[in-house]
């Protein structure tokens, strides 16, 4: 079992003055978080008197008015279903959610617009390529390759995958930096692997791993690799084509959008080979009782049923505001807390970070404090009107490679500020053990 890893031990001698000043980065200070507040209804809340300070985007984003806005209008001026009606209302739904698809076509550098499925979420998307794609390609004796800090979202399909046709797992585990080198990856990458599933980044860590080489290698042996995206959309420019991606996955409730939709990226060869997931309305071209189904291409074939047309809508929205602001921007932001926060709640005494969120920033520092269980710890940070997620954030498997019962997760968002930072490091001065600490010290769920 791998030590816990400190990054932040020598940050932890400095004075009490030092701990007291206000939080600063080595970027400098970034304005986005109070420029764009406002845009943000949900953050006017307060709780118990105290400002609402939500540090958990890696679960959840909130979203800009410009988003509600959207849905609002969609039900208000262009409801109905699409690709059904013969009427102007109906063709003005269809053409309002084509054009959802450009626009997250655009967002993630694919090439065709068919390429873009829309799905209820990342979950959803890795569940239908395991049992579309995953059935295709594996049999008895095959291998599967996952990395060792997988979400359970992407991590539970390819195990029941394997067990349902008698294939093996194989799992990459990460190093004690909680990192995955591609040369691991290219290792495990034998005859018998016929598909690749690996998170981008993680939802724990915020490790982010060389997606692009850890694809060049598994294209080398002709195995097709899945990617889940949901951790990097938000944060970072991705562009599928630049990384060879084959099929790309991501929700977009992490990337400021609606909860209930989120996007399959195939490469079109190969989104057209998938057999439908689920068939009914708007999969066909005609059905009798007694001739073969003629099914339409994709991406209506794998879009089943009435799709949540407003979610689309919304989500085209969120990726309009984030162009708007500027990729830039939002990366420079996400440096400057992640940067800050690492030498905030590294200064003081008893709180390692875990992994080394500050190699490539992505929005996420995950904590641990020594002798108090992470759900007293998240409890205690929620009475100072901090929200923040405490646990092993559905990858228990990668938390159990440091040894701890869970960490304490601080994800930010374009909306955060150094002066919320600031908050957290002095909420954590005066916590203390509570009633998991005391009476379950080892319990935990996700």
């Amino acid at each position: 079992m791998v030590d816990l890893v400190d990054m932040t031990s020598a940050r932890r001698n400095r004075s009490s003055r030092a701990e007291s000043s206000p939080v600063r980065s080595a970027t400098g200070e970034s304005a986005l978080g109070e420029t764009v507040r406002a845009d943000f209804p949900i953050l006017a809340r307060r709780f118990g008197g105290q400002p609402l300070v939500y540090l958990d985007n890696a679960a959840t984003a909130q979203k800009p008015q410009r988003v509600l806005d959207a849905i609002v209008d969609h039900y208000a001026a262009a409801n109905s279903n699409v690709g059904r009606g013969y009427y102007r209302l109906s063709h003005l739904a269809t053409d309002v959610y084509e054009q959802a698809r450009e626009t997250v076509r655009r967002a993630i550098g694919a090439e065709h617009p068919d390429e873009v499925v829309f799905v209820p979420g990342t979950t959803a998307a890795v569940n239908l390529l395991a049992d579309t794609l995953g059935r295709d390609l594996v049999g008895g004796g095959d291998q599967v390759a996952v990395t060792g800090m997988e979400h359970n979202s992407n991590l539970l399909p390819w195990r029941r995958l394997c067990e349902s046709v008698g294939a093996e797992l194989v799992v990459v585990p990460a190093d004690e930096r909680g990192r995955v080198s591609a040369e691991d990856f290219a290792a495990a990458l034998g005859p018998r692997v016929k598909l690749a599933a690996i998170t981008h980044v993680s939802n724990v860590l915020g490790t982010v791993n060389p997606v692009r080489d850890m694809i060049a290698h598994a294209h080398r042996h002709d195995v097709p690799v899945v990617v889940d995206g949901a951790q990097a959309v938000p944060h970072r420019p991705v562009d599928v084509r630049d990384l060879d991606a084959d099929f790309y996955v991501f929700s977009g409730h992490k990337v400021y959008g609606p909860m209930g939709i989120g996007v399959l990226y195939g490469r079109r060869d190969l989104l057209h080979r998938l057999e439908p997931y689920q068939v009914g309305g708007g999969t066909v071209k005609g059905v009798s009782t007694t001739e073969p189904v003629r099914y339409v291409p994709a991406p209506a074939r794998l879009e089943a049923g009435t799709p949540h047309i407003a979610g689309a809508v919304g989500l085209a929205a969120a990726f309009d505001y984030l162009d708007e602001l500027g990729w830039d921007t939002i990366r420079e932001h996400d440096e400057t807390l992640v940067l800050a926060a690492v030498d905030a709640v590294g200064a003081v005494p008893g709180v390692r970070v875990v992994g080394d969120p500050a190699a490539d920033p992505n929005g996420i520092v995950s904590i641990v404090v020594d002798g108090i269980h992470p759900y007293d710890v998240g409890g205690h940070l929620d009475a100072h009107g901090i929200a923040v997620r405490s646990g092993v954030h559905c990858a228990n498997t990668f938390v159990d490679t440091f040894g701890v019962v869970g960490t304490v997760r601080l994800s930010f968002g374009i909306y955060n500020t150094l002066a919320e930072v600031e908050l957290v490091r002095d909420a954590l001065r005066t916590v203390t053990p509570g009633t998991w600490t005391t009476e379950h010290p080892t319990e935990r769920f996700l």
